[in-house]
């Protein structure tokens, strides 16, 4: 707890807040990418704290969220066959279909089990050989290495009865999108610490050369989020552009080249549909062909879905930062985190979800 203190420190915060407020004169729109952030941000005050030309506005950084209908719609048809097991984590069976959740279809008989990690649904084909068991695969770049170093330990240990749907993403086209939307006018991105582990920070120059928006990479304490705002603002102020690590005691420069390796090798980059972005070319990752047998969506045939989003939700909108939840007319009445109607109530990580816990009124 005392390396952690350092950086819940109040009159360390204060200091840097002061700061922040004697350098800081532009108008600026921040977005930081990752939910985690969103969380710190609402658990701690810290937009109560910034000066008002200061706004924090929430990105499409919660995996669970971005999963479109249609994803959920094709893991709800691969559960309602006789001889599958599912196995997700917790977060992902709550989110909605076109017409239910992977919690209902449970509830109807359907096999789901909750496990923490894709190692633990590897285990659980082990020890039932005598079903199939498919591992719903999301998330970005933070968890795309493990879950591909479990596809290649199925592969070495000729488990047949273990497949993956992946709805991977990875993060840099979704950040390119936003910063090319002209209704956005975002001034600068609070990276995400841990996808920048695996990635490094070379993704992010394109958005700081080309664009001339300046991107920091954040941990996940109050005071990383307070540096990290503060190193935006600087350079905001004297009209530079760059990309800067704060969180230094978690990511280098070059990422981790050992987790990209095992990531290219089982994945391949696709196109792939986001919530509220729609088909973004290259952001996703399927499934390569010398790991084809591993691959759900090769190994069952999934019937076409037409999949339709709940009426009157806006995630769409607040994944992309162009509206806030309170701005939605389901938030906090019909749309709750015991009964969500938008994927972004789902998550404890959820844009939404976070309102809901530290704004709500």
């Amino acid at each position: 707890m005392e390396y952690i203190d350092r950086y819940r420190d109040p009159e360390s915060i204060e200091r840097l807040v002061a700061q922040i407020r004697a350098i800081s004169r532009k108008q600026a729109k921040l977005m930081e990418v990752c939910g985690t952030h969103t969380v710190t941000i609402g658990r701690n005050g810290i937009r109560e704290i910034l000066p008002r030309h200061i706004s924090l506005i929430s990105g499409p950084g919660c995996p669970v969220c971005v999963t479109p209908v249609e994803a959920i719609d094709r893991a709800v048809a691969l559960a309602q066959k006789q001889d599958v097991t599912i196995a997700t984590f917790g977060d992902l069976i709550r989110v909605p279909g076109s017409e239910t959740t992977l919690l209902r279809q449970r509830g109807e008989g359907a096999d789901i089990r909750i496990v923490y990690s894709a190692y633990d649904a590897l285990h659980l084909a082990q020890e039932d050989g005598g079903r199939q068991v498919v591992f719903l695969g999301i998330g970005f770049e933070t968890t795309a290495p493990t879950v591909a170093a479990v596809i290649r330990r199925a592969k070495e240990t000729g488990v047949r009865n273990f497949a993956v749907l992946s709805m991977h993403k990875v993060l840099p086209p979704a950040l390119m999108a936003l910063v090319e939307s002209p209704q956005l006018g975002i001034d600068g991105f609070i990276c995400p610490g841990h996808v920048t582990t695996i990635i490094g920070i070379e993704p992010y120059e394109t958005i700081a050369d080309d664009f001339h928006v300046p991107c920091v990479v954040a941990g996940f304490e109050p005071l990383d989020v307070l540096e990290a705002v503060g190193l935006l603002v600087r350079q905001i102020e004297m009209g530079e552009a760059r990309v800067e690590i704060q969180y230094r005691r978690g990511v280098s420069p070059d990422g981790n080249p050992k987790a990209r390796a095992v990531m290219e090798e089982v994945f391949e980059p696709c196109d792939s549909v986001w919530r509220g972005f729609g088909l973004l070319p290259k952001s996703g990752l399927r499934i390569s062909d010398s790991y084809a047998d591993f691959d759900a969506t090769r190994k069952y045939e999934i019937a076409p879905v037409n999949p339709r989003e709940p009426e009157g939700c806006i995630c769409g909108d607040i994944l992309r930062g162009l509206r806030q939840p309170p701005d939605c007319p389901l938030f906090q009445t019909t749309c709750r985190p015991d009964s969500p109607v938008g994927a972004c109530m789902v998550s404890s990580e959820g844009t939404c979800a976070a309102y809901y816990k530290y704004y709500r009124r």
